[in-house]
């Protein structure tokens, strides 16, 4: 069995010299390098939360300016077919007067023409005729 003598006393100031030692050249400095650690690892991090919600903020409004160019740009375009198709049925318009003018005039050009051959073949009707009828007959009408 052990029996306290002095050396219990001895002993125990020894550890608490020993203890009071280390707490002054290992603990605290230890405890002082973990606790600026930390420190600076939440500061990090509050400042990588406040990254993300910017980057997150800058994505809303990137993606709020994308569809508002898309829906510019489909309006335009929408804007810009309406105009084509505008244009496209005026000059089909245009076209189609212009045919039809010209048809009128070719018409005009062909009936005067046509009445231009018939009367000149009006006019040979009768020579062609007589000599028609000569040619038959074989003797002068």
């Amino acid at each position: 069995m052990i029996t306290p003598d002095y050396t219990l006393f001895l002993q125990l100031a020894n550890f608490l010299f020993l203890l009071f030692i280390l707490n002054i050249l290992l603990y605290r400095p230890v405890r002082q390098i973990l606790g600026k650690r930390k420190a600076e690892v939440d500061g990090l991090q509050h400042s990588v939360s406040e990254l993300e919600g910017k980057a997150n903020r800058f994505a809303g409004e990137l993606e709020e300016s994308m569809a508002k160019a898309r829906k510019t740009g489909y309006e335009e375009k929408e804007t810009l077919t309406k105009q084509g198709l505008e244009e496209e049925k005026a000059v089909l318009k245009e076209a189609a007067t212009a045919s039809g003018e010209r048809m009128g005039q070719a018409r005009a050009e062909m009936g005067k023409k046509l009445l231009e051959a018939r009367g000149a073949l009006e006019e040979e009707l009768s020579l062609f005729s007589k000599e028609l009828a000569e040619k038959i007959l074989g003797r002068n009408v």
